[in-house]
């Protein structure tokens, strides 16, 4: 039984100072070095196999909490073995936030750890057990391991736990006591233990106190029952090496000492502090007010002493409503402050982490120095480099020759931060750039949203950002006007309204050696890309096919031959449409000179390229040889069919892009096949610069409009290309189109087609010229039959038998297919073809792509149904068709392009089957597309329906008459290649 103390006893000696140790803490003093932890404790069992085992670590002074299983006796006891579990393999089976918490916390204080801030939330989230398993207590007295003997069990819970010093004064003796108050209710200290420093225990009961260095304080003076007598001197001591550390963490009360009014003007004054340190990974921000010369932590219930007029001591009584305003204010600065509100500490604390990021210090450093407030010992935090000044930002954008520059300046107070770190912060996404003397300041997140778009728009060079003036609609958009000087604001003034408003300018005038007469759409055409011209910017015309842009290309060259003198261009394109440049050119502008550069001895020509107006080549070309092209300095580069540079990863796009020209125009009708990259890739060809960088495209415009559709990113986007794309649709232009337009689509064999029809071609050679031709007038049908065979080679090697034999490559399948899946969306297609078989292959490539279709050959019973179908089923975009079953008698007006696959020897029949089409009903333009395979027997019958048209005509008259006229000569004029 412990002895209790004399109450008459006079404490004289040092004793109460020695018992009573401390640790100062920033904002306030801990208690723990004034005492010294009591452990001890009291336990029953549970029916629970897993309990939570509460002690003292094993071998280091801290608390320790223990998840431990173990076996029952039939009396429902706890025996051995005790299993010590690891909580972290049951978090796995629970999402319960509450959980959770409890498991990590058991984690925490199963191990060694370091005591840090948060320990008493983790604490508490034990106490709250929500999976009511039974608290023990390891008695290590009886057992340094957990066992059945050495653990106890425990009631536990949260409990209202008051601490209060009370000090009375008689015949110059001081009185010092301490109370206990358990939810409200007065408690002898003698009745009340404290556990492990966090708990008090009373009747059996184990409660968890908010305020753990009250405990401390409630420790100290159960040594004392009748608490401490001490003479004046002694108390003056004790009060300035202990009371007054006390009082920051319980309340003290002086009974013998009045509450007085200031009684100097210094003594009224208050000024609220806020003091930073560190703490480990966290920093501590300690409100405190001073009174006078006294300051007094804000979360402390210390009190301010004085002398009163008399001389006496007294008490000043605290601002409780500034100070209540105060740590309101604070609190509302950080959640994670109102968390903390209740906790035994004298401060708040927050991770470094939070303390910087988003900028956090930076906005309550601003709000703390408007309300007056000083903010003290920021400048010797460890780790933390920030500069707290906020950002003052000046920008002045000025025209160059080719650029507009945007000299931007940052300062924090009087340091100045780079445009490369920004850049560098930015692109990590990063809020804090390095400023010259190696601190950091914080960009605010609206300013790093503008930096942003200002380096897309451009590239750094010092502290400029050097946009192109290509991209003067991003430079309208992402600086303020006061920002442009008079010069600027006027260039962009100029290149908005005169582009924005090409149908109000005068239309350009032809040149003179146009051989054609431009229609008005093609002339506003050719008025845009001089206008394009005139402020070296490039473009992409992008009309549907049938409108003439190689028409209004050619007017554009012969333009730029009137207006700069000669110069040489390139023109790339697939190699389907290169005869067809050739031929237009020729027609309608015989003086361009021009050049082929393709084929085997095609380098022989790149010192001449000076002598030619225009260099057309391949794409296949274009990649083989870019780095011979790369060497020349071209003026214009054009692109046709721009499409084919869609996948910025591909050798195409990647060796267009190094082609060296002072202006670039692509030409496409398809400029958006699949999504915004392939619009990205082409324009970055054309208007480099234009779009920002990848990423920044990736980020601002492809992930929103091709995910999500969303409207604004679509609508800013069109806003910055409009002026570089030119578009008409035929429904825009259908009273400028043609009655209708035809155009051949060139294909060309893959290696295993080609070889297939060379060898054919070598037999029927062969056999032709082994005959005489007598023998030919009379007999012809061998050599059509081999002519056939040849055709059916060009449309694909399965037509012929096994596909083992002949392979399956078709060059007019490919092609056919990848317009198809262009058009179809908003278009229906007529398919004709001689080869029913040629029909059925098509038809499983359209079952392949998911694109409806109907079928009509002359073993279709159902033909009106047929037709009615394609006619009135929105889902049929495609009707496949046999030459001979429908050629003639069907009205097939939805549709408005026809694909003729493979020629016949008499246009007229090509007619026929277009008309299908184009007549009497229809309301939309009808565009006729040839397919034709490169360096065969169909180049042959094109030109035969040109050149002879006595023979083409005489193809279609019944029996053989016309055989009879074919020659030796004429059989082999088919079969010889055309020359390079």
């Amino acid at each position: 039984m412990e002895k209790k103390p004399d109450e008459n006893k006079v404490a004289t000696s040092s004793k109460p100072f020695e018992d009573f140790k401390g640790e100062s803490r920033p904002g306030g003093v801990a208690l723990d070095k004034y005492l010294s932890a009591e452990q001890s404790g009291t336990g029953e069992t549970s029916g629970s196999k897993t309990i939570v085992v509460l002690g003292s670590h094993r071998y280091y002074n801290l608390f320790s909490a223990q998840l431990v299983r173990g076996g029952l006796t039939q009396n429902r006891e706890l025996k051995n073995p005790l299993t010590v579990l690891n909580p972290l393999d049951s978090m796995w089976q629970s999402q319960n936030p509450e959980v959770l918490r409890f498991y990590a916390a058991i984690a925490r204080f199963q191990a060694f750890y370091e005591p840090t801030l948060t320990d008493l939330e983790a604490i508490r989230a034990i106490v709250s057990n929500p999976l009511h398993y039974s608290f023990y207590q390891h008695d290590a007295s009886v057992s340094e391991k957990v066992s059945a003997k050495s653990v106890s069990k425990i009631a536990l819970r949260e409990a209202d736990v008051r601490v209060l010093v009370r000090i009375s004064m008689e015949n110059d003796v001081y009185h010092v006591r301490a109370e206990v108050y358990i939810e409200g209710a007065f408690t002898p200290a003698a009745r009340v233990a404290v556990r492990f420093d966090r708990f008090v225990t009373i009747d059996e009961q184990w409660l968890m106190a908010e305020k753990t260095d009250a405990l401390k304080v409630l420790s100290y003076f159960r040594k004392y029952e009748d608490g401490l007598r001490l003479p004046h001197g002694e108390f003056v001591r004790f009060q300035k090496d202990v009371l007054s550390q006390m009082e920051n963490h319980v309340e003290v009360v002086h009974e013998y000492m009045e509450t007085a009014r200031a009684t100097t003007e210094d003594e009224s004054q208050s000024t609220r502090l806020i003091y930073l340190s560190d703490f480990g990974d966290y920093i501590v921000i300690d409100p405190v007010v001073r009174y006078g010369k006294t300051e007094i932590p804000v979360l402390t219930t210390k009190q301010i002493y004085i002398e009163d007029l008399k001389g006496e001591p007294a008490m000043l009584e605290r601002d409780t409503e500034m100070e209540e305003a105060f740590l309101s204010r604070l609190i509302r600065q950080h959640p994670h402050f109102k968390e903390q509100v209740n906790n035994p500490l004298l401060y708040f604390y927050i991770h470094k982490t939070r303390f910087v990021q988003n900028g956090w210090f930076l906005k309550a450093y601003e709000e703390w120095k408007a309300e007056g407030l000083e903010v003290l010992g920021f400048s010797q935090l460890k780790g933390i480099d920030v500069n707290p000044e906020p950002v003052n930002i000046s920008i002045q954008v000025s025209s160059g020759l080719n650029w507009f520059n945007a000299r931007i300046e940052a300062k924090f107070g009087r340091k100045k931060a780079s445009l490369k770190q920004i850049h560098k912060a930015v692109k990590n996404q990063n809020r804090y750039v390095t400023l010259g003397d190696g601190t950091l300041g914080v960009i605010p997140e609206e300013w790093l949203q503008k930096f942003e778009g200002y380096f897309a728009a451009g590239t750094i060079v010092d502290d400029v950002v050097q946009v192109p003036k290509i991209n003067f609609e991003s430079v309208n958009q992402l600086f303020e006007r006061f920002m442009l000087d008079e010069e600027t604001q006027q260039e962009v003034s100029g290149y908005r309204q005169k582009l924005s408003s090409i149908g109000k300018i005068t239309p350009a005038k032809p040149s003179t050696a146009l051989k054609a007469t431009l229609r008005p759409y093609q002339l506003q055409g050719l008025t845009w890309l001089n206008v394009l011209d005139e402020f070296n910017f490039g473009g992409c015309l992008a009309d549907d096919m049938g409108l003439g842009k190689t028409i209004q290309i050619i007017a554009f060259i012969l333009a730029l031959k009137e207006k700069h003198g000669s110069s040489t261009h390139i023109l790339v394109a697939p190699t389907s449409v290169i005869h067809n440049w050739h031929n237009e050119i020729e027609r309608f502008a015989p003086t361009l000179k021009t050049v082929s550069f393709h084929g085997p001895h095609r380098l022989r020509i790149i010192p001449k390229f000076k002598d030619y107006d225009l260099v057309i080549t391949t794409y296949h070309t274009l990649v083989n040889d870019i780095t011979y092209l790369r060497k020349y300095q071209f003026h214009y580069a054009f692109l046709d069919e721009s499409h084919n540079i869609k996948n910025l990863a591909s050798q195409r796009n990647k060796a267009a892009r190094m082609l060296k020209s002072k202006n670039r125009v692509i030409l496409t009708g398809t400029p958006l096949e699949n999504h915004s990259f392939d619009l990205y890739a082409q324009l970055s060809f054309a208007c480099p610069g234009l779009l920002g960088s990848r990423t920044y495209f990736r980020n601002t415009y492809a992930m929103a409009i091709d995910k999500f559709q969303h409207k604004h990113s679509i609508l800013d986007l069109q806003q910055r290309i409009s002026p570089f794309i030119l578009r008409r649709t035929k429904k825009e232009v259908a009273t400028e189109l043609p009655e209708k337009t035809e155009m051949v689509l060139y294909c060309d064999m893959e290696a295993e087609q080609r070889k297939t029809y060379d060898a054919r071609e070598k037999e029927l050679r062969d056999l032709i010229e082994s005959t005489n031709n007598e023998q030919l007038l009379k007999t012809p049908m061998y050599a059509l039959r081999g002519i056939t065979q040849l055709r059916q080679i060009c449309n694909s090697p399965l037509l012929l038998g096994e596909e083992k034999e002949y392979g399956d490559s078709s060059a007019k399948i490919d092609t056919l297919m990848e317009q198809l899946r262009n058009i179809t969306g908003d278009h229906k297609v007529l398919v004709f073809s001689q080869f029913v078989s040629m029909l059925n292959l098509i038809e499983k490539e359209l079952a392949k792509e998911h694109i409806g279709y109907t079928m009509l050959t002359g073993s279709t019973t159902n033909r009106e149904e047929v037709v009615s179908q394609f006619q009135n089923d929105v889902h049929a975009r495609v009707f496949l068709i046999s030459l001979k079953a429908g050629g003639t008698g069907l009205n097939l007006t939805e549709a408005d392009y026809v694909f003729l696959v493979d020629p016949w020897w008499n246009p007229a029949v090509e007619d026929q089957a277009i008309d299908r089409s184009y007549r009497i009903g229809q309301d939309k333009r009808v565009i006729a597309i040839r397919l034709i395979c490169r360096n065969t027997v169909e180049e042959k019958i094109q030109q035969l329906q040109q050149t002879k048209a006595k023979l083409a005509s005489d193809l279609v008259k019944e029996g053989n008459g016309f055989l009879q006229s074919m020659t030796k000569g004429d059989w082999l004029g088919l079969l010889q290649n055309p020359s390079p």
